[in-house]
């Protein structure tokens, strides 16, 4: 697949709402299976259709989202990160985060699963778990992301069960051994025009942690994948569908059968570009075991952006994304 000029199609609606043609329903099945199987050895990313989100959600949510971004800063500070202490979720300004040591050029909020008070991992003090901050104005974007969190979980679980089908394996696998309480985290980035330079980026070349990346994003472009002959590839915004990639969790399950791919993103538009990257990750006190597959061998693999081996890691998803969050936001950690 290393001359794709654009991303394989997984149409999930088989899986959602029966079947998307006349016939045998289990050839739609076999279609959606065999075409995400595909995609997930050669190149780690797809885009899905079928998925049945009201395409009003997203309006509404990139309605909202430019509307916080529109503020001062010092409104959107009284959301700033650094209020939600060790539960991570908040707003962050331009150049705040950082990816591979170098600062982003976008912004962003972060939100998350709003855990209780009493949460057990609230109440240990782990990283990531409380509550969101959800901004006064615009009243509508806390609510926006609620919906939208809610529309993508169904999403997220049937991607799993797909998955599961293609590596040959209950189709409940993953919510039994793995996802039966997933760390679920959302961002809302914005790539402001003309925030990079020919040698800077939106984000730097990366590879996501967990299982998967469910990425909404508005019509301009700027996300780009590494196929595996190592040149890039555009991804260019298809209303409605939703861009799914996997993360170095799926990677080290499959012993690289699955591929964790290399992404970075630049905004060459005159225009403000808005995304919004849901995570579907491990449980948090989960560990990721190696399944007894072996990795495709007709064409290896091009070297990790960050020469990690993810099979090498030992100890909970907890544990692995904390270190690994901590070279984001270092004053926060």
């Amino acid at each position: 697949m290393s001359g794709a000029t654009h991303l394989p199609i997984v149409d999930l609606a088989p899986f959602l709402n029966g079947t998307t043609s006349e016939g045998d329903p289990t050839d739609d099945r076999r279609r959606t299976v065999d075409t995400l199987d595909a995609a997930c050895r050669e190149i780690g990313f797809f885009g899905i259709t079928g998925h049945g989100i009201d395409p009003t959600l997203f309006d509404r949510l990139d309605a909202a989202a430019r509307a916080f971004v529109a503020l001062p800063e010092a409104t959107k500070s009284e959301i700033a990160m650094a209020k939600a202490g060790r539960a991570w979720r908040g707003w962050f300004p331009l150049y705040g985060e950082m990816t591979s040591g170098r600062p982003d050029g976008k912004e962003g909020i972060y939100f998350g699963i709003d855990h209780p008070p009493d949460h057990p991992h609230v109440l240990d003090g782990s990283l990531l778990h409380g509550s969101n901050l959800y901004p006064t104005e615009p009243a509508d974007l806390g609510p926006a992301v609620v919906a939208w969190l809610e529309a993508l979980r169904p999403v997220a679980d049937a991607v799993m069960s797909v998955m599961a089908e293609a590596l040959g394996l209950e189709q409940s696998w993953f919510a039994d051994h793995l996802t039966g309480d997933p760390t679920i985290l959302f961002r809302i980035f914005h790539y402001p025009p003309a925030a990079t330079t020919d040698t800077e980026w939106g984000v730097a070349e990366h590879t996501d942690y967990g299982l998967l990346t469910l990425l909404a994003q508005d019509a301009n472009g700027g996300l780009e994948v590494r196929r595996r002959d190592g040149t890039w590839m555009p991804v260019d915004p298809v209303p409605g569908v939703i861009v799914c990639n996997l993360g170095d969790m799926l990677e080290r399950l499959t012993r690289g059968r699955y591929r964790s791919t290399p992404h970075r993103v630049r905004n060459t538009s005159d225009a403000h570009r808005f995304s919004f990257p849901y995570f579907f990750d491990p449980s948090w006190d989960a560990t990721v075991p190696t399944l007894p597959l072996t990795p495709d061998d007709d064409e290896p693999a091009a070297a990790r952006w960050d020469d990690a081996d993810p099979t090498a890691w030992e100890g909970t998803y907890g544990d692995y994304l904390s270190a690994k969050v901590a070279k984001v936001f270092t004053d926060l950690a």
